[in-house]
């Protein structure tokens, strides 16, 4: 090899060597896609993933209330879903690091009514370290008639051994 090319291929090994960190698997990361009973439509017809996997993340498309007695029930049920949804990829709700929540509202007091129920049975499924949440008022969503629509993110193994600095009153 020609010295004066020598210092220029040093540096490109170099800088191979630090773009890609010792350890890394992020080659190693697959996308799986995945889609509980029920749910194979969504995938086929529309065209998205209900629950997709990289890693240890799991991220779980917006699931719409289902019909119910009353928006107690339905948000029950959503939950319930949620947890199949989850448990297709491997994770459960104790993983859930993040919610994101879709209301149907003209306004706030609408949007404060509505997810009244949701906050209650909220407190049933994650009783004490709670996932990230952000909760939003829409004007509608796809699904006719729901009143809500649940997104989520969890990594798998996250709850195991949640620790919280924050103190309970």
């Amino acid at each position: 090899m020609p010295r004066s090319l020598l210092p220029v291929s040093l540096l490109f090994a170099c800088g191979a060597a630090l773009a890609t960190p010792a350890g890394s698997d992020a080659a190693a990361a697959t996308r799986e896609h995945f889609a509980p009973p029920g749910w194979e439509g969504s995938y086929r017809e529309l065209h998205y993933s209900p629950v997709v996997r990289i890693g240890d993340r799991v991220i779980v498309s917006g699931i719409p209330t289902p019909d119910g007695a009353d928006d107690e029930a339905r948000t029950r049920a959503l939950f319930v879903e949620l947890r199949k949804h989850l448990r297709s990829a491997g994770a459960d709700l104790d993983d859930v690091v993040e919610l994101q929540s879709f209301h149907v509202a003209r306004d706030q007091a609408e949007f404060r009514e509505r997810i009244a129920p949701v906050l209650k049975v909220h407190r049933e499924f994650f009783k004490d370290h709670y996932p990230a949440w952000t909760a939003v008022a829409v004007s509608a969503l796809y699904s006719k008639g729901a009143t809500f629509e649940l997104r989520a993110e969890a990594v798998i193994g996250s709850g195991k051994s949640p620790r919280a600095t924050i103190g309970t009153p």
